[in-house]
This record gives structure tokens, C-alpha cells and sequence, in this order.
């Protein structure tokens, strides 16, 4: 996800299921999203593969529109 991040210029636009926006970014060693609503949520493990596709622990729900 950090290379995402990094070729979207520092802040990646990312779409959900339901067509709603999560940005991500790069805080220090961390990843970060923030939603529509203004909520923010840090990526505790990242890329865990699993037999439906790849998913990403956070630690806060994030809410977007």
C-alpha cells in the first residue's frame, strides 16, 4: 500500500464496495485512512491474504458515505 501511496503524491484515493472514499496516507512508519466523515484509523497488519482476496486490520471503524 505504501508504494500506492507514494506514486499518488503522499495521499491515495481509495474507493469502497458501497462507492464511498477512504484516503491513505503515510504517517512516519505507519499507513493512516481518513474518511468522508472525518474519522481516522491506523493499518495495525497489512495485506493479509485470504481465499476471497486481501484484507487489511484496522484499528477504529471507518465510516465512509
Amino acid at each position: 500500500m505504501k508504494k500506492m501511496i507514494k506514486k499518488a503524491g503522499g495521499k491515495a484515493e481509495l474507493k469502497t464496495v458501497s462507492g464511498g472514499k477512504l484516503w491513505a496516507m503515510v504517517h512516519g512508519e505507519m499507513i493512516v485512512l481518513h474518511d468522508e466523515k472525518g474519522g481516522m484509523s491506523t493499518v495495525t497488519q497489512a495485506d493479509v491474504f485470504q481465499s476471497n482476496g486481501v484484507i487489511h486490520v484496522v484499528d477504529s471503524v471507518v465510516l465512509p458515505n
